[in-house]
């Protein structure tokens, strides 16, 4: 059988996003994925980014990463979804990637894709849920495979225990409060193991 590809997208303003996004990578790798990291556009005007000094950091340390395309999700056989939430909610650069598959949807090709999602905010009630039920959401539009993390591993506890998708609090100093690493990597490998199985059963 050939290797489970994944695509990793994620948006990240000032890194934590992107962190797990690697974090998830490494795990995949381990698992034996094909692996493509991938951040969303940017939308947000070049003087509100060189405002926020941590922001404009993370736009200049992750100018090489590729931005995510058609072709990416197209190429995958499961995908993670990682976004910081914004007053509850997907964040906009996120919101507007997956919002421009309408043609890859109307073609049938969007269709059970393997998906999970992780997230993030300032705040531990801050809508990191509301974020991951909202990205299940276009998914279930899409027809994808939704994968959680469930309450299936001691990470997931250790994490914070929600098993929607790994998220964590960031503090004032743009640091994780939560010790998320090994949710995130368990997470990421429980996406690959169930998209070899839903692979092999098409083969």
């Amino acid at each position: 059988m050939d290797k489970v590809k994944l695509a990793i997208i994620y948006y990240s303003a000032t890194g934590t996003n992107y962190q797990m996004a690697k974090w998830a990578e490494e795990a995949a790798l381990e698992a034996g994925a094909e692996v493509r990291v991938r951040k969303v556009e940017e939308l947000a005007p070049e003087e509100v980014i060189n405002s926020n000094p941590a922001w404009k950091a993370h736009v200049e340390a992750t100018k090489d990463v590729p931005v995510a395309t058609h072709d990416d999700l197209e190429w995958a056989d499961a995908i993670i979804f990682s976004s910081p939430t914004r007053f509850g909610n997907v964040a906009a650069q996120m919101k507007n990637f997956i919002d421009r598959q309408g043609g890859l949807w109307a073609q049938g090709k969007l269709a059970n894709k393997v998906v999970s999602a992780m997230s993030s905010a300032q705040n531990p009630n801050g809508g990191q849920e509301a974020t991951i039920h909202a990205i299940y959401k276009s998914m279930c539009h899409w027809g994808a495979i939704i994968v959680p993390p469930g309450y299936l591993d001691a990470s997931v506890f250790k994490a914070g225990g929600n098993p929607y998708g790994t998220s964590t609090t960031v503090n004032q100093e743009n640091k994780m409060v939560d010790d998320v690493e090994e949710a995130v990597k368990y997470q990421a490998k429980r996406t690959v193991t169930v998209a070899k199985w839903i692979k092999k059963g098409k083969e």
